[in-house]
C-alpha cells in the first residue's frame, strides 16, 4: 500500500474512533438522564446560558451589574457541577464531556490527515539581481538581530535599509526611492503593516515582493506557508525561490495584507493606553463601546445590508471557518474574493443565543465579498488596518485585487495544512463508513 493509501486507512481509522466517541457520549447522557431524568440536560444548557449571560454584563455594563455578572460567570457551571454531584451524575457528566473532546481531536486529526500540505506552487522567474530589503529591528522583539538577517542577506547580494523605529521612517517612500535607485524586489522583514504598505509599492511597479517572517504574529507569512519560527529561511527565496500570484486588499486606496477592523477593536486600539495594557485598556472601554452610546455600523456587503453592528471584520480572503480550531488560517489567497465576519449582540439574551448557536446566531454574520462599504453617522472612522490604527474618512470602502501581488517564496517552505472542509460530522460518517470521496 502507497503513503496515500496508508493516510487514507489513518484517516477512516480516525474517522472511526470519532463516530464511537460520540456513540459513546451520547450512551453516557442517556444513562445519566435515566438516573436523574431530562433536568440533567436542562441544567447544563440553562448554566450555559447564564454564563454567557454574566459574561455579557462582565464586559458591557459597569457598577453593580459588571459584579453580578462576574458572580454569574462563575456561580453557573459551579452549580451545574454541585447540581450534578446531588443527583450522583457527575461522573458521567465529566465522562461525556471527556468523550465528546476526544471525538473533536479524531475528527479534526481525520480532516487535516485528508487535507493536503497547503503549499502554493508558482513559477520560476529570473532571480533579482538588485534586491532591496526594508528591515524593522524592533520587529518581533528584535528578531532581525537574533536571527542575523542583515549580515545574511548582504551575503545574498541584497541591499538592506533598517527603520529609524524612534524619529520614524516614510516606509512607503523608502521603498519608492529604492525603485527608482534600479531595485527589482521588494521585500520587508517587519510586522504586516509594514509588509503591505511596502507590497502595495511593489505591485504599482509589477516588481516581486519578498515576505520575511519577523514580525510577532507573521499571519501573512503564516498563510503563504513560510516558515515562522525561523525568518532567515525566507531568505532562501533569494537563491531558489518561486513566484506566487496572490490577492492584495485595499481600504479606502490603502493596501492591506490580512484584515481591516471596524468598531470595538478598532476604538480599543486607537487608545494611547492600550499598547502597554491591553486587557486593562479593553476592559475599562467595553462598557462604553458595547452599551447603547457605543459605535453602530451599517455595511454594505455586495448587494447584502448589514444595520446596527458593533463590529466588522473584513479579510483578504475568508478565513478558514468559524470553527475555533481551524480559525485563524487562510486556506487560499487568490481567490479573488473578501471575508466578512460582523457581530452584533445587543444585550444578555443575545449573548446567550450566541454562546448556544455559534454561526448559526442572528447576531452574527460570516460572509463573502468583492465589495464592502462601512458607514457611521460621523465624517471619520476608527480603522484598525493590519493590526495599525488609523481614522478613514467615511464611507469606507473594502476591494480586493485578484492576483495583483507577485510574491517571491522559497521553494522549500514548511506550508501549512488546510483540512479539506470545516469539521461537519456527515462527512467524517462517510469517510468512517469508506464512502467519502
Amino acid at each position: 500500500m502507497g503513503g496515500s493509501g496508508r493516510t487514507r486507512g489513518v484517516a477512516r481509522l480516525l474517522a472511526r474512533c470519532a463516530l464511537l466517541a460520540i456513540v459513546a457520549a451520547v450512551v453516557v447522557l442517556f444513562l445519566a438522564l435515566g438516573e436523574a431524568g431530562p433536568m440533567v440536560l436542562l441544567s447544563g444548557l440553562g448554566g450555559i446560558v447564564v454564563s454567557a449571560a454574566g459574561l455579557w454584563w462582565l464586559l458591557a455594563r459597569r457598577g453593580p451589574l459588571r459584579l453580578l455578572g462576574a458572580l454569574l460567570a462563575v456561580a453557573a457551571p459551579v452549580g451545574v457541577l454541585v447540581h450534578y454531584i446531588l443527583e450522583g451524575v457527575w461522573g458521567n457528566a465529566l465522562l461525556a464531556l471527556g468523550l465528546y473532546g476526544l471525538a473533536l481531536v479524531c475528527a479534526r486529526a481525520a480532516l487535516r490527515a485528508t487535507g493536503r500540505a497547503y503549499v502554493m506552487r508558482g513559477k520560476t522567474r529570473p532571480l533579482p539581481r538588485r534586491p532591496v530589503l526594508i528591515m524593522n529591528p524592533k520587529s518581533g522583539g528584535g528578531k532581525v538581530e537574533r536571527f542575523g538577517l542583515v549580515e545574511r542577506a548582504e551575503r545574498m547580494g541584497a541591499e538592506v535599509h533598517l527603520l529609524d523605529t524612534e524619529d520614524g521612517t516614510d516606509v512607503e517612500a523608502l521603498a519608492r526611492k529604492a525603485v527608482e535607485d534600479g531595485a527589482d524586489l521588494l521585500g520587508v522583514a517587519g510586522g504586516d503593516g509594514t509588509q503591505a504598505l511596502v507590497a502595495g509599492v511593489a505591485v504599482e511597479h509589477d516588481l516581486p515582493f519578498l515576505v520575511i517572517s519577523a514580525g510577532t504574529r507573521n499571519h501573512f507569512a503564516m498563510d503563504l506557508g513560510l516558515d515562522r519560527t525561523d525568518p532567515s529561511g525566507c531568505l532562501d527565496a533569494l537563491i531558489d525561490g518561486e513566484q506566487l500570484r496572490v490577492d492584495l486588499g485595499t481600504v479606502s486606496g490603502r493596501p492591506f495584507v490580512n484584515t481591516v477592523s471596524f468598531g470595538v477593536y478598532a476604538d480599543i486600539v486607537q487608545s494611547p493606553e492600550y499598547r502597554d495594557a491591553k486587557t486593562g485598556t479593553a476592559f475599562t472601554l467595553l462598557p462604553d463601546l458595547l452599551g447603547e452610546s457605543g459605535r453602530r455600523l451599517d455595511a454594505t456587503v455586495d448587494e447584502k445590508r448589514l444595520t446596527g453592528q458593533q463590529a466588522i471584520l473584513v479579510s483578504n480572503n475568508p478565513y478558514a471557518t468559524a470553527d475555533p480550531t481551524a480559525a485563524g488560517l487562510r486556506s487560499r489567497l487568490d481567490r479573488g474574493k473578501l471575508g466578512v465576519i460582523a457581530l452584533r449582540v445587543e444585550g444578555a439574551a443575545q449573548a446567550a443565543a450566541l454562546a448556544v448557536r455559534g454561526e448559526r446566531s442572528q447576531g452574527l454574520n460570516v460572509l463573502t465579498a468583492h465589495r464592502v462599504e462601512v458607514m457611521a453617522e460621523t465624517d471619520t472612522l476608527p480603522v484598525a488596518v493590519d493590526g495599525e490604527a488609523l481614522t478613514l474618512p467615511t464611507p469606507v470602502v473594502c476591494t480586493v485585487r485578484p492576483r495583483a501581488l507577485r510574491v517571491l517564496v522559497p521553494r522549500h517552505r514548511p506550508g501549512t495544512v488546510a483540512p479539506r472542509s470545516p469539521l461537519n460530522w456527515r462527512w467524517i460518517t462517510a469517510l468512517a463508513l469508506g464512502r467519502a470521496r
